[in-house]
């Protein structure tokens, strides 16, 4: 009988109960930003509506396992304008999945204003658990997410995510 290395075994085995992640260099050619997709993105374009204001919205997202990876970008008319888009944008996406927000953070340096939230709710009766990261830089609007069932969600992969996206 042959043996089998056992770090072979393990990593097939470890392999077999863990989403598979296909990390892929992202670089939008609406918004000037940089990502690591932990899967192919698709990307799509649309009108939406924030606090009242009107923009265009471009949202490039993948899912894995169940657990969705987005960026979503739009430019504003008016840089003032974009503490309210911030704000509308957090809201929409926590009411999405009727949540409760549990951490929430606010920042600014280098002409960045940054929102971080972790949000727990459910959707058709799963627990869901949204992470997001708001970014305003001049009249640019930045939401940088992670959204799915709790359970699925891996926070090691969550930091490759966030870490791994960069204004240009």
């Amino acid at each position: 009988m042959k043996k089998i290395p056992l770090a072979l075994l393990m990593a097939a085995t470890l392999s077999a109960c863990s989403p598979q992640y296909d990390w892929r260099d992202y670089r939008s050619n609406d918004a000037p930003y940089a990502v690591l997709f932990p899967g192919k993105p698709a990307s799509q374009t649309r009108d939406i509506k924030l606090d009242n204001l009107d923009v265009k919205m471009t949202m490039t997202a993948t899912e894995v396992d169940g657990v969705v990876f987005a960026v979503g970008s739009a430019q504003l008319a008016d840089a003032a304008r974009t503490p309210a888009a911030l704000a509308a944008m957090k809201t929409a996406l926590v009411k999405n999945i009727g949540a409760t927000v549990t951490k929430s953070t606010a920042s600014a340096a280098g002409g960045q204003t940054v929102l971080d939230v972790e949000a727990n709710g459910s959707q058709n009766g799963e627990p869901m658990l949204l992470i997001g990261r708001f970014i305003a830089k001049d009249t640019r609007i930045y939401q940088v997410i992670v959204m799915g069932r709790e359970k699925n969600i891996v926070r090691d992969t969550v930091e490759t995510w966030f870490s791994s996206f960069k204004l240009n």
